[in-house]
């Protein structure tokens, strides 16, 4: 008889039990996932134990078959097994037919197929696959370059070809794994055609072989005891991909990655990847070893690369660069490093903007920066011209404790109340100040990873600024530098100090590269 309380619908049950629902139904359907058995593993369980004859049933379900199998295909596989060894021809080829393909995918071999290499990477390709071990591979490049993309392949190439090996990918920053290498791995996997070898997880992060139980870990560098808590059951990680090799503080960094991931095991492979920065004295860009080992580098841009495999606009943003810009354009596209000292916003242009310059500009755009003391508060107007990649710094504003009352009225006072202003998102209240005086404020939007994508996105543009007119906005560009380490080298990453309006330009045009949706 059926329990009443079963009859109740789902739109008359609390949240609280309508969850439970789910999750009982959820885990009753993994269940039955791990239960469920192929025809050839049943092909294998029987022949190994030699189930055939009266009572196959019950020896089937004494190997741990279950019922929903025993009905579906362990008892046809049981019979084939038995009419083979009675001497059946048929029957005893096609037992044969399903070890054979038992076998061959237990010793499945891959190789990647040209169509999904772009031409400058088919002698590196053949570099890996022969050079000795100890080797690790440095793959710079350009926007467009695809070396993302080998390297994704190429984990799964090796994993495929090497069932006692696991693999881990790294980046700086944990909340930026999902959205780049992760999904890098997830489309390998579905350009090779493997989509049933494996299963993506996203709580964990984590994609596993079904047939093998090897692992894709994936970990940031920020949690140092996650990279050392990773066991595999079986086997070693024998594949480490870092990607955003520049964003590590530097060479030390990258060495306790190595040490505390690649243990054990005769054979490695180690990929790391990245954008050159700008500078040429930034610490990716000299020539370095890494814990004895030697280091190929590899070089890529897009110009290699199938043209339907970028698109039209891809390429006419190139072209649109190259012109207005050439440096940003051999750096972002070509991966040059076309800085020689230590400034963030190398095209930075310090003059008067004239106020017919300014009348022939149409779209402006505003930020906010909070502060009290000893931070300050910090308002920048600007506009950009995506014709010449110009912005231009048209006023700013910046306080040390002063109220939103006191702040805001400033930028009432001025007419600029009906143009919407992007704020730090981080003081809700504020912005909820703002926009009841009338301001149109709003908060900015910071997925994962978007500080950086937006700070590299302002120092591809040219900036005009004028010393006149917002000194403090001109002080703070001019003046803010990539850190150095001990041995005066630059480090990779852009600091948090004085850089109040720079953060507040960043909000502003925010709009400008950042999509809610899409990947910072």
């Amino acid at each position: 008889m059926a329990n009443i309380e079963n009859l109740i619908p789902l739109n008359q049950r609390t949240q609280r039990e309508r969850k439970e629902i789910a999750s009982k139904g959820a885990q009753a359907c993994n269940e039955g996932k791990r239960k469920k058995k192929t025809m050839r593993e049943m092909a294998r369980a029987i022949a190994d134990s030699e189930v055939g004859g009266e009572g196959a049933r019950e020896k089937l379900i004494a190997l741990g078959i279950g019922e929903e199998d025993l009905t579906n295909n362990a008892l046809v596989t049981a019979r084939i097994w038995e009419s083979a060894v009675g001497g059946n021809v048929k029957a005893f080829e096609k037992w044969q037919e399903l070890l054979a393909e038992e076998e061959n995918r237990e010793t499945k071999q891959i190789e990647l197929p040209a169509r999904l290499l772009a031409s400058s990477f088919v002698d590196l390709n053949r570099a890996v696959d022969n050079e000795p071990d100890g080797m690790e591979f440095e793959l710079r490049g350009g926007r467009g370059s695809t070396k993302s993309s080998y390297i994704s392949l190429k984990v799964i190439e090796l994993l495929t070809n090497h069932p006692n090996m696991h693999a881990v990918c790294v980046r700086r920053l944990s909340n930026t794994l999902k959205n780049s290498v992760y999904a890098q791995i997830v489309w390998a996997i579905g350009q090779l055609g493997l989509e049933a070898d494996w299963e993506a997880t996203k709580s964990p992060l984590l994609i596993k072989n079904v047939h093998t139980q090897q692992n894709i870990y994936f970990r940031g560098a920020d949690d140092p005891n996650k990279l050392k808590s990773i066991k595999p059951e079986f086997g070693y990680v024998g594949v480490l991909w870092i990607e955003e090799l520049d964003q590590l503080p530097g060479p030390e960094a990258v060495r306790n990655i190595e040490q505390s991931i690649l243990r054990g095991g005769d054979i490695t492979y180690v990929f790391k990847s990245y954008n050159p920065p700008r500078s040429q004295s930034a610490w990716v860009n000299q020539a370095r070893s890494t814990l004895g080992k030697q280091v190929r580098i590899h070089v890529s841009d897009y110009l290699s690369v199938p043209r339907e495999w970028l698109g039209k606009k891809f390429l006419e943003d190139a072209a649109h660069l190259a012109q207005v810009n050439e440096k940003a354009y051999q750096h972002e596209y070509l991966g040059i490093p076309v800085g020689t000292g230590g400034a963030v916003f190398e095209f930075l242009e310090a003059r008067a903007i004239t106020e017919e310059e300014e009348q022939t500009l149409d779209r402006f755009y505003q930020g906010v920066d909070w502060g009290w003391y000893p931070d300050p508060y910090a308002f920048v107007r600007c506009a950009y011209r995506a014709a010449n990649e110009t912005i231009y710094i048209l006023d700013e504003y910046y306080a040390n404790k002063q109220s939103n009352t006191e702040t805001g009225k400033w930028i009432i006072d001025h007419g600029y109340a009906d143009e919407k202003t992007v704020c730090d998102s981080a003081e809700k209240k504020s912005v909820s100040d703002y926009r009841e005086m009338g301001i149109i404020a709003t908060p900015a939007y910071k997925p994962p990873g978007s500080v950086n994508y937006g700070m590299k996105w302002l120092c591809g543009k040219k900036i005009v600024v004028d010393p006149q007119r917002t000194p403090n906005t001109y002080r703070e560009l001019s003046r803010y530098e990539y850190e150095r380490d001990k041995d005066g080298n630059i480090v990779t990453g852009y600091p948090d100090a004085d850089n109040h309006t720079i953060d507040a330009l960043r909000y502003a045009l925010s709009p400008l590269f950042l999509r809610k949706g899409s990947r910072a």
